[in-house]
């Protein structure tokens, strides 16, 4: 297949809807075998835990084309592990590392043709998340869960590079003992 009809070198960061997605539901104590998806639509309870309690985590990733026509991840196993730290913090059910992996592989692999080419400056943007999905009233963590994976072509955050600042380090803290 051919690349997308995109003006890689003018991209923006923003969502661009690519043509699937990867869902994995966790219920009854585990994770269903996941798939692919067209759908990029969630529809949910009014009360799901993620909308009542913010009980959600991601992380982000990108891949990139090398010089040499191959589309490279870098270190998705590192994303893994950090969404998994994020999720046991939330006492949310962890998602399986070489399951991460995979998901991140199946979604890049299926959205190819939004892999921007070498040299353009613009990269596919992966971002998997996961959240409580089932409805929850009182302040517990849910019993349901939606682990997700969407990409998107960008362009570099910030447009023209980053602009350097000047800061000031100091030790001082006006914090009381132990405080914030």
């Amino acid at each position: 297949m051919a690349k997308k009809d995109i003006d890689w070198n003018n991209l923006g960061f923003g969502y661009v809807k690519t043509d699937k997605r990867y869902v994995s539901n966790f219920k009854n104590g585990a994770w269903d075998d996941g798939a692919l998806i067209e759908d990029d639509q969630i529809t949910m309870s009014e009360c799901a835990c993620v909308l009542q309690y913010a009980q959600t985590v991601f992380e982000g990733l990108k891949a990139y084309t090398t010089e040499d026509g191959h589309v490279v991840c870098f270190r998705p196993d590192l994303n893994a592990q950090r969404l998994a730290q994020s999720a046991a913090r939330l006492e949310m059910p962890v998602f399986p590392e070489d399951r991460f992996v995979e998901a991140i592989a199946k979604v890049v692999e299926a959205n190819i043709d939004y892999v921007p080419p070498y040299g353009s400056g613009a990269t596919l943007y992966i971002r998997p998340y996961m959240f409580g999905s089932d409805a929850v009233i009182g302040v517990k963590p849910a019993s349901e869960y939606q682990f997700r994976v969407f990409t998107t072509p960008v362009g570099p955050y910030f447009k023209g590079g980053a602009k350097p600042i000047t800061i000031r380090v100091s030790d001082f803290d006006r914090a009381a003992p132990h405080g914030t």
